[in-house]
């Protein structure tokens, strides 16, 4: 005697409460997501802050010294070049005001990765399952 096999899965649940259930479950998914993207954040901009504050500080230092080394130079060509200290002043200010803007162009361009990334990635796979799953 053959025995016919229900290729469907039981659940003993209905219809509604698979249908609240996944609700349940999407909304603590959601929740997972937002705090994965609210630590990560914070992860970065704690690195963030720290990058800053370091690079201030260090700016501060260096602008004392360029101030020191830039009076030095300016000395230093008015008496080898038999100029006046205002020409040399000029050459030393034109040259740093290049350089300078040169650094601060390469150094904007550099700040440009702080996307969460991960949490991007995860939301983006979440919702592609939570649409795989509703159809």
């Amino acid at each position: 005697m053959s025995q016919s096999i229900d290729p469907r899965p039981t659940d003993p649940r209905s219809v509604p409460q698979l249908l609240s259930d996944l609700a349940k479950e999407l909304t603590t998914l959601f929740k997972k997501e937002g705090q994965l993207i609210r630590a990560e954040l914070s992860e970065k901009a704690t690195k963030l802050g720290v990058g800053i504050g370091s690079a201030a500080a260090g700016a501060i230092i260096l602008l004392v010294a360029l101030n020191v080394l830039a009076a030095a130079l300016v000395a230093a060509i008015a008496q080898i070049g038999d100029m006046g200290v205002g020409w040399a002043s000029l050459i030393v200010g034109v040259i740093l005001a290049v350089v300078g803007a040169l650094l601060v162009k390469q150094g904007t361009s550099q700040m440009t990765d702080l996307t969460p990334e991960r949490s991007v990635n995860q939301v983006s796979q979440d919702a592609n399952l939570v649409k795989d799953q509703v159809r």
